[in-house]
């Protein structure tokens, strides 16, 4: 599903991050698509703002180039967007047909979002029928909203690239497709009786948590806390910059909840550091469980078919800290894993293997941005 569409064509995948661009390309093949191209391109800072395209000039020249390095010969792209101008509703309406439904969602739509309708650019899908106890027939439609501004400066950069957006999609939805299925409204696989799945994906700037309950996404939400606001915490703390803390979190990563834990070896120029950045670390990681909580509390305040998240998807860049996966199955009282986004493709041997595979938990979005209107 899509907030704007173009037209439907094969394209490459465009992940517009916040500290770093990747893009992919698939090539159809029997069994699973082949991931032929992959590149990525660092970003300046403040270019791209909680998910918000901020400077346009910036994004560009960083869009050209990531395709002059990485060699893609295609120019057209399906890009994502999450941020706080994108609304995700679940709603329910008495059932009509499709030609009726696009008139319903203009007249009706204002009721379910923030934004003044004439300030947004609508799209929706429907999901499920049902009959309520009166016998009346129901449709259950996905409603998605994003500000035309925002979703303008994104395209703005786009094509000043000189690339071409095929489609613009909600990225919840890309890691639906490249960590769970190829459809929002295909049944989930592993979801336990009575239970929806969570998926979250950690960047550099925001965060996006989806509950995905029996393949439909009943809650999105994103939040700004974010991998960034862990390298910021430690570069206040010991009074160092943005980059020295960059390489202090993922060189030294979280203490280990389990004594009988192996602790990696840290540089020697990094060991007097150690405490003060598992310090700033777990009190960081608290708040961000706390932040998650909420958020599946107030989807489960509100669920009607489920009553748990039986399992956590991790993903994302922020998911490599080290230990962060037991730190949120404690906070959480949930299995938490990991995705594996290049699961469900093969790699052209031309490709370094081992650095995809290094990341991989970074490639969800810009893989299930890629498979948005392929046909596998």
């Amino acid at each position: 599903m899509g907030i704007f569409t173009f037209r439907i064509l094969p394209p490459i995948g465009l992940d517009i991050g916040t500290n770093t661009f990747r893009a992919a390309q698939l090539k159809p093949a029997q069994g699973s698509p082949i991931l032929i191209k992959y590149g990525k391109v660092k970003v300046p800072m403040g270019a791209v703002v909680e998910g918000e395209v901020v400077d346009v000039e910036a994004v560009s020249n960083s869009l050209f180039r990531l395709w002059k390095n990485a060699g893609f010969g295609d120019r057209r792209v399906v890009i994502g967007v999450a941020n706080q101008k994108v609304v995700v509703r679940l709603i329910e309406l008495p059932f009509m047909e499709k030609s009726e439904l696009k008139g319903a969602i203009q007249y009706q739509a204002q009721e379910f979002i923030p934004i003044p309708i004439e300030e947004a650019i609508l799209d929706f899908q429907v999901v499920g029928e049902f009959t309520t106890e009166n016998n009346e027939r129901m449709m259950e439609v996905l409603l998605v909203a994003g500000q035309k501004d925002m979703i303008q400066n994104n395209v703005a950069a786009v094509e000043r690239a000189g690339l071409k957006p095929v489609v613009i999609d909600v990225s919840s939805f890309a890691l639906m497709h490249s960590l769970i299925g190829e459809s929002p409204i295909v049944p989930g696989e592993g979801e336990l009786e009575g239970t929806a799945t969570a998926l979250i994906n950690i960047g550099a700037g925001i965060t996006n948590i989806v509950v995905v309950e029996r393949g439909i996404p009943r809650f999105t939400r994103v939040t700004s806390l974010a991998g960034n606001d862990f390298t910021r915490a430690i570069a206040d703390a010991l009074n160092v910059s943005f980059d020295e803390a960059e390489d202090l979190k993922v060189e030294i990563g979280l203490t280990p909840l389990n004594k009988k834990s192996k602790s990696k070896k840290i540089q020697s120029e990094m060991a007097d550091k150690v405490p003060l950045v598992q310090e700033v670390l777990g009190k960081e990681i608290n708040n961000f469980v706390t932040e998650v909580r909420r958020s599946f509390d107030y989807y489960l305040a509100q669920a009607t078919q489920v009553k748990g998240i039986g399992r956590v998807i991790l993903s994302g860049g922020g998911s490599k800290l080290e230990y962060l996966d037991r730190y949120l199955s404690q906070g959480l009282q949930v299995d938490v894993e990991f995705g594996h986004p290049l699961k469900g493709f093969q790699i052209d041997p031309k490709l370094p293997q081992g650095e995809l595979m290094a990341e991989e938990p970074s490639l969800a979005i810009c893989l299930g941005l890629a498979l948005r209107g392929f046909e596998r």
